[in-house]
């Protein structure tokens, strides 16, 4: 008689709200995207976005497909897609990312790591054979001794 309707999680819709004035302490796990307006103290694991607002505090390692800095994160950021740092962000720790956009007047102190997705290894370039060029060369040599031969190039 009733059917149970399966809502399907969309990972570019934002579902979770950590309001201002809000507090929160723990560890969030989401297959959508993750909006944090106060402050999270805790690991963030998402399948979506996370956007980190203006008046937003994250003490906490972010893991997320895109992750957008416009308030303070003290941790490491590791997002599979870009993470951009705006104007007024501030991120205090390591990151890893495909992209990486940092506007002007942002802050980021860490170590950062490009990944490489899908790109092909680059082969190194086949040895090229530099031609004998001492032909061309007609610099005067100077000889002390049989054993010395001193080049001089002024």
């Amino acid at each position: 008689m009733f059917k149970k309707k399966t809502a399907k999680i969309d990972p570019n819709m934002t579902d979770t709200l950590i309001g201002e004035g809000t507090t929160f302490e723990g560890k969030i796990k989401s297959q959508a995207g993750i909006r944090v307006e106060g402050q999270l103290v805790g690991d963030m694991d998402c399948a979506g976005d996370i956007t980190i607002g203006e008046n937003g505090i994250a003490r906490s390692n972010i893991k997320a497909r895109n992750v957008i800095v416009a308030g303070q994160v003290i941790g490491n950021v590791s997002a599979t897609g870009k993470l951009t740092i705006k104007n007024t962000g501030k991120l205090h720790g390591n990151l890893s990312a495909l992209e990486l956009s940092i506007e002007s007047g942002a802050v980021f102190q860490g170590m950062s790591m490009m990944d490489v997705k899908d790109a092909p290894l680059i082969a190194p370039a086949p040895e090229e054979k530099i031609p004998n060029r001492e032909s061309e060369i007609n610099l005067p040599v100077t000889i002390d001794s049989d054993k010395d031969a001193v080049l001089k190039t002024w």
